[in-house]
């Protein structure tokens, strides 16, 4: 997909305050290039979807890199990490209920995973490409803009 050998790229830590750090840059990006509220706003909510699961599988002194690219008729974002493995299209989304969850303190945050589904329901397309050294992999979203 080309996103991290061109474009705007940005090494960041392994971390979820990367998250914060990567919107505000990107979006200055986003607003130079002219890019719409709306578009914005998607755009936040997946980069925001891709560093929570770069980060998950990267070690906690390790490194992510975001990456923002325009293209004719949209944006590309992505974030690359060491993991070499692949992610796969979620099933579909369902309607959850209370009871699906697993409430209990010490399970509290684990009851997550839609956030690939976030990521597909904004986008016009994403994808996951190994990177050039092999070394890890580029998890992307092509959106409108």
């Amino acid at each position: 997909m080309g996103l991290m050998t061109g474009g705007w790229r940005l090494p960041m830590a392994a971390s979820p305050a990367s998250a914060g750090l990567a919107w505000s840059l990107v979006e200055q990006r986003l607003l130079t290039w002219g890019v719409g509220e709306d578009a914005r706003y998607d755009a936040h909510l997946v980069l925001a979807e891709l560093v929570a699961n770069a980060v998950s599988v990267t070690p906690a002194d390790g490194r992510i890199t975001v990456g923002c690219d325009r293209e004719a008729g949209g944006i590309v974002i992505g974030v690359a990490d060491p993991c070499p493995r692949l992610l796969r299209a979620p099933a579909p989304l369902v309607e959850l209920r209370p009871e699906d969850l697993d409430l209990r303190e010490e399970n509290f945050d684990l009851n997550g995973g839609w956030g690939l589904g976030i990521v597909g329901a904004l986008s016009a397309a994403w994808g996951a490409d190994p990177l050039p050294d092999g070394r890890g992999k580029v998890v992307w979203a092509r959106l409108r803009a």
